[in-house]
Order: structure tokens, then C-alpha cells, then sequence
């Protein structure tokens, strides 16, 4: 009497154990040689400690500057590329809920109310039937339907689709980083420009005093013609450079317009000549950037969807099993739909297996493992890429910082040797040559010195844009969260 009731129970036992089978590789993260330490820029940075006061979201007050914390806001709420990565989130966390249904049954309701009529001569109908030519048909349905992930295909399907929107939350934190980083950028060229308009403006007033002096000096047959040329010619080529530098800087505050999400006739920045601190940035050890690069934890999620994708692609060449089950109620329109009499039920499992497939489905392992690969290595390849773009900056931070020092000092001696030229025109000792020439090395290296400051400032934007930003790998959904809504997905100004 008990060996019947052990079929089944044996049969749902190894239902069970099967369904708990995947045939995806065990995932390991690809392996890449990390140094322990930066190479240069010893005198750029610091290690990071626990102390550090280093505004993980909004890591552009380091700079304490509140025209470049507004327009970090007002990109946050508007910039056009930022909200097509939200959408690229969101359509990846929709298809990662999508994909999870499949662990689910299917239930379903259905219903027919039909008045229709059959031909008389329709092929096997018996002679002389007495059944209607024209009749109704009344039926209610609830379905249901469950396919058993014996060889987890489907749960691998889960995994490739929540690690597709992990990297999805991953790339959207990058581009925010980057676009970010490219309005600090264009902020720091913008007051570079400033300084450099406000240098050639101090510049203009002494020239315009110096044509002043040899246009008297000439009156009184002191000088020739040939110093009050040189005064015109000077002063009208720094009025054209200022223009050209005034020039550079509207197409500068155009750019930082569309970066805001706005029109350049929209958005005016007023000048600004005060100098910025190029801060002090914790850089940390180069391990780190495996946890807080958003495009490195971007790239290892999908290679941990392809690995998953091997499991789904390998699991075609077994049998499928669905269980099947229908229970509802039918007639004619004579009686009462759900009289006991109208009842009809199916239940049962359904196999399926493809026999031949003219080799598909060992295609699609190989491209399922090619894939693979080809992730693992723009994992590498995003690793070195993150290393190397840190190192650059370190060292163009440490290189910048002592041509600042050398650039000022070059600064201190053309100023001297400037008004040592023009008192000495005044006395007569020396030719206007003498003061355009001390004149304009001074311009020269006042002008230089600003640009190296201008790409001081931009070095420290791309250093902390190298480092992440002070994104951190726990601000990526997890595996069980992959399909809820991002923390920060509609909060302009949170973390990324």
C-alpha cells in the first residue's frame, strides 16, 4: 500500500534537488595586480584617515566656492545626460524585475461569451447530428502555470539581469562624476579667464600710460617716432589679446550652459578675479579605487552577468518542465454557469527537449563565453585605465605645484625688471625697446603663471574625479535591491 504513495514522493524529491543546479561557472572577480603605492606626486596628496572631512556627494566644496556649488546643483536637477542615464537605470531595474517573475507561478483568469454557428458541413460532424448549427458557449478559466528551474536558467537570468542594473546604477554614478567634473572643469578655465582679463585690463593702464609719456617725449623732440610705434603697437596688441581671452570666455560660460541644462543667453556668470585654493585631496592607496571608481564596479557587475549568462546558455541542452493546471466552468447558456455539473479541471506536468538544433545552442555557450572574457579584460582594462589616470594627476599636481613656485618667482623679476626699464626711459638712459621688451616678459609670465594655477585647479577636479568622487561601491544597490528604485535616482544634490 505505500510503494504507490513513494513514485511520488521520490519524484518531487528529485524535483527539488534539481532545482537547486546551476550550470554557471563559480564567479570569481578577475584578478588584477594592484601596486601598494602611487608612484609620484608625494607632495600632492596625503593618505586618507578616518578624520578626513571629505564630502562624500558634494566633493566640489572643496573648493569653497558657492557660484560652483550653485551651478553643481542646477546640473543635478537638469543636465539632459544625467536624466537618459536615470532612464538607462531604470529601464535596467525593470528588466531585472521582469526577469525575477520567472522564479513565480503564473496564475490567470480568462473568459469566453460566445453566440456562434458551425457550418453544417464541417469535416468529421455526423450525419443527421442533432447538435445546433448555432449555439452559445460560456466559459470562465483560472490558469495556472509554473516551469521548474531545474537547471537554474532562470535563476541565472536573475543574477544577469540584477548585476545588468547594478552596473546601470554604476554608470549612472560615473556620468554624473563626469559631468560633474566637466563643469568644475570649465568653471576653473572660466576664472582663469577672469584673472587673465583683469592682468591685461592692469596691463592696458600702464601701457596706455608708457604711450602717454613717449607721445610727450616725442612733442619735445626728446624720442623718435620710432618709441611712440612701439608704445601703439604694444598697446593694441594686448587690447587684441584681451579680446581674444574675452572671447574664450563666453564660449566657456556657453558650455557650462548647456551642462546646466539651459541656454547660453540664459545663464550669465559674473567676473570673478579672486584666486582659488587648489585644495589638498586624500588619495588614499591604489587598492582602494577598486571600491570607489563607479566605472570599475560598473565593469565588474557585467563581467558577473556574462559569467551568469554561461548558466543560462549551457542549461538549453536539458529537458524543460512546466507544471500546467486549469480549473473553470463552461456550458451553453441553459443553466447555471457554475452549477457542479459545469466544473472541468486539468492538471500536469509538460517536458519539453530539443533534439537538434543544428548546432545553436553550442553557439551561444561559445558566445556566452566570449563574452565573458571580453568583460573580464575591460575589467583590467578599466583598472589600469583608473591607476593610471590617479598617477597622472598626482604627478601633474606634483610637477604644476613646483612650476608655480618657479613661474612666480620669474613673475617678482619681470615686475623689477619692468620698472627698472620704465624709470630708466624716463632719464633718458634707455630706449622705449628696453620697456616693451621688460614690459612684455612680465605680461608674459603673469599670464603663465595663471594658466599653470588654472591647471592646478583643473588637476585637482580630475584627481578627485580619478578617485571616484567620493562614490563608494556600497552606494550600488545590492543584489536584492537591484530592482528597487535607486537611492538618489530622483533626489537632486544626494551622494552618487
Amino acid at each position: 500500500m505505500r510503494m504507490p504513495m513513494l513514485k511520488p514522493l521520490a519524484l518531487a524529491t528529485l524535483i527539488i534537488g534539481l532545482a537547486g543546479c546551476s550550470f554557471a561557472p563559480t564567479y570569481h572577480q578577475p584578478k588584477m595586480p594592484v601596486p601598494a603605492s602611487f608612484k609620484d606626486g608625494a607632495g600632492a596628496w596625503k593618505t586618507a584617515t578616518p578624520s578626513d572631512q571629505f564630502d562624500r556627494g558634494q566633493w566640489w566644496k572643496v573648493f569653497k566656492d558657492p557660484q560652483l556649488s550653485a551651478l553643481e546643483e542646477r546640473l543635478e536637477k537638469a543636465n539632459p545626460t544625467l536624466a537618459g542615464a536615470l532612464a538607462s537605470y531604470d529601464s535596467a531595474r525593470a528588466y531585472a524585475a521582469e526577469v525575477r517573475s520567472g522564479l513565480f507561478p503564473n496564475l490567470g483568469v480568462g473568459s469566453d461569451i460566445l453566440h456562434q454557428r458551425q457550418s453544417e458541413y464541417r469535416p468529421l460532424r455526423t450525419a443527421g447530428s442533432s447538435f445546433p448549427n448555432e449555439y452559445d458557449n460560456h466559459d470562465l478559466t483560472f490558469n495556472l502555470n509554473y516551469e521548474v528551474d531545474l537547471w537554474g536558467k532562470i535563476r541565472n537570468q536573475v543574477k544577469e539581469g540584477r548585476g545588468d542594473a547594478q552596473a546601470a546604477s554604476a554608470d549612472m554614478a560615473n556620468i554624473r562624476l563626469s559631468l560633474q567634473s566637466q563643469l568644475a572643469n570649465y568653471y576653473m578655465q572660466l576664472r582663469g579667464f577672469d584673472i587673465q582679463q583683469q592682468i591685461l585690463t592692469d596691463s592696458l593702464n600702464v601701457y596706455e600710460r608708457g604711450l602717454q609719456l613717449t607721445e610727450a617725449l616725442h612733442a619735445g623732440g626728446a624720442v623718435s617716432g620710432l618709441d611712440v610705434s612701439r608704445a601703439q603697437t604694444q598697446l593694441a596688441d594686448s587690447r587684441s589679446l584681451l579680446d581674444q581671452i574675452k572671447g574664450q570666455r563666453a564660449l566657456t560660460e556657453h558650455a557650462i550652459a548647456a551642462l546646466v541644462g539651459t541656454t547660453p543667453s540664459e545663464l550669465s556668470i559674473a567676473l570673478n578675479d579672486k584666486d582659488l585654493t587648489v585644495p589638498v585631496t586624500p588619495a588614499g592607496v591604489p587598492s582602494e579605487l577598486l571600491e570607489r571608481r563607479p566605472d570599475i564596479a560598473a565593469a565588474e557587475r557585467r563581467t558577473f552577468a556574462a559569467n551568469a549568462e554561461i548558466g543560462v546558455a549551457r542549461a538549453a541542452y536539458f529537458p524543460t518542465l512546466s507544471l500546467t493546471g486549469g480549473f473553470g466552468w463552461q456550458n451553453t447558456a441553459h443553466n447555471d454557469l457554475f452549477a457542479m455539473a459545469n466544473r472541468y479541471w486539468a492538471v500536469g506536468p509538460m517536458s519539453a527537449l530539443n533534439l537538434f538544433d543544428g548546432g545553436y545552442r553550442r553557439g551561444k555557450v561559445r558566445q556566452a563565453h566570449a563574452e565573458f572574457e571580453m568583460a573580464a579584460a575591460t575589467y583590467r582594462e578599466t583598472v589600469l585605465t583608473a591607476v593610471r589616470e590617479v598617477e597622472d594627476n598626482l604627478s601633474l599636481l606634483d610637477h604644476l605645484g613646483r612650476a608655480a613656485g618657479d613661474e612666480q618667482q620669474a613673475v617678482q623679476s619681470a615686475l623689477k625688471s619692468q620698472a627698472i626699464a620704465t624709470s630708466r626711459y624716463r632719464e633718458g638712459a634707455v630706449s622705449y625697446l628696453d620697456v616693451v621688451t621688460a614690459q612684455a616678459a612680465a605680461l608674459s609670465v603673469e599670464l603663465n603663471a595663471q594658466a599653470i594655477r588654472t591647471r592646478r585647479l583643473q588637476a585637482s577636479v580630475n584627481l578627485i574625479r580619478a578617485l571616484g568622487g567620493g562614490w563608494d561601491r556600497s552606494d550600488m544597490p545590492r543584489m536584492n535591491q537591484a530592482s528597487a528604485p535607486h537611492p538618489a535616482a530622483n533626489k537632486p544634490g544626494q551622494k552618487v
